[in-house]
């Protein structure tokens, strides 16, 4: 009798096996390169494949850390990954310069970039950078930006001088080697000036003559429009978003899981400010506000036209 118990056993046990392989093999394989190393900006999809979600909507979802943070558009053009994470400003350049992309959702639906000066030091205004030193990483939009924050006071780029510091922004801030600093992300830079001690304030694109925009979208092949596992990929996304808000404290446990060097002040901090940011509706497009941005991008000198929105960006059902 036990020997039949245990046959049975084994028997039931490869079953489950088996089944669980076969559910595993059902699920349509999608690739997708983040824009960065991993960080809070990410975190819906992580809480998504934590959490089952994109199992639930019969998917295995591979996500992938850019050897070259610029890499991963140029990437999705050329047909090795299914989706991307990157850039609204970035996309307009690169459809530009005849790549084939288009915007499939958003993940990150308000700028993150910022012109940020010490908290206490001597710039109150934006006006008060007359004749400062500004760092900056990457050329092109950054200093676009500062462009059109700056006409709004009165001031042109002579007034300032540009100093590239790199990737080293809130250090070059804090030892003082700059006066501001443009590209510094709010729900990272002003945390790390502010765990060290020398706090910060930021001046925030959108309202200083900036047209809004979405800091991550989600980018495809444009042949990839048909796909159908895109919108479960998105739905998918959503309900990480909903957890996110529901329960963050339960999200971030999910977000860490396997992932201890995450686990610090600087990440829960970016969390925390990241969380107002994120996308209810990843698939949702205003094409409105890619037009004005659009608009901008030309004006700014950074496009040479003003495609239809339809053509690089779409809202999938």
């Amino acid at each position: 009798m036990m020997m039949k118990t245990i046959r049975s056993y084994i028997a039931f046990a490869t079953l489950l096996v088996a089944l669980s392989s076969a559910a595993a093999s059902a699920r349509e394989k999608l690739t997708l390169v983040l824009d960065w190393s991993i960080n809070p900006d990410h975190a819906p999809l992580y809480v998504a494949k934590e959490k089952g979600y994109f199992r639930e909507a019969g998917l295995d979802v591979t996500l992938i850390e850019p050897g070259d943070p610029n890499s991963p558009p140029r990437l999705v053009a050329a047909g090795r990954y299914d989706l991307a994470i990157s850039y609204q400003p970035q996309l307009h350049m690169q459809i530009d310069r005849g790549l084939p992309l288009v915007r499939v959702g958003t993940l990150v639906s308000a700028p993150l970039n910022s012109l940020v000066v010490l908290k206490n030091g001597p710039i109150k205004s934006i006006r008060d950078l007359k004749g400062r030193k500004i760092g900056y990483s990457v050329g092109g939009f950054e200093e676009a930006l500062l462009r059109a924050m700056l006409a709004k006071y009165g001031l042109k780029m002579s007034d300032v001088t540009l100093i590239n510091v790199n990737f080293s922004l809130s250090p070059a801030l804090m030892a003082g080697k700059v006066d501001a600093v443009i590209g510094a992300f709010r729900n990272f830079e002003l945390n790390q000036m502010d765990i060290e001690g020398r706090p910060g304030r930021a001046f925030f694109p959108e309202k200083e003559g900036v047209p809004p925009y979405d800091e991550l979208i989600f980018v495809a092949n444009r042949k990839a429009v048909g796909d159908p596992r895109l919108p479960r990929f998105l739905k998918a996304v959503a309900r990480g978003v909903a957890a996110l808000r529901s329960d963050p404290q339960d999200s971030w446990k999910s977000f860490i899981k396997g992932r201890k060097k995450l686990n610090d002040e600087l990440n829960r901090r970016a969390w925390r400010d990241t969380l107002p940011y994120f996308a209810d509706n990843p698939a949702a497009l205003d094409s409105q506000r890619y037009q004005r941005f659009s608009a901008f991008m030309k004006a700014q000198g950074l496009i040479k036209s003003i495609p239809p929105v339809g053509t690089y960006a779409i809202e999938l059902k």
